[in-house]
């Protein structure tokens, strides 16, 4: 089977990569919680999704043209 190992070990890294993103942003979001209350912690993670979006809106525009 040929690239059976490589395979495996990006899928691996893959799911180590994620998981320790996934780990950070719910350390940050348990911070913000215990800081803003969680009312405050989804209007921040609201506001950081609103902007990403806007971002990459822009972006699409741009190659859109």
């Amino acid at each position: 089977m040929r690239g059976g190992f490589r395979f495996w070990a990006l899928l691996a890294g893959g799911l180590v990569a994620v998981g320790l993103g996934l780990l950070i942003l719910a350390y940050i979001f348990s911070r913000a919680v215990v800081a803003w209350g969680i009312f405050g912690a989804f209007l921040v993670v609201a506001f950081l999704l609103l902007v990403s979006a806007w971002l990459y809106d822009r972006r699409q525009a741009k190659l859109g043209d």
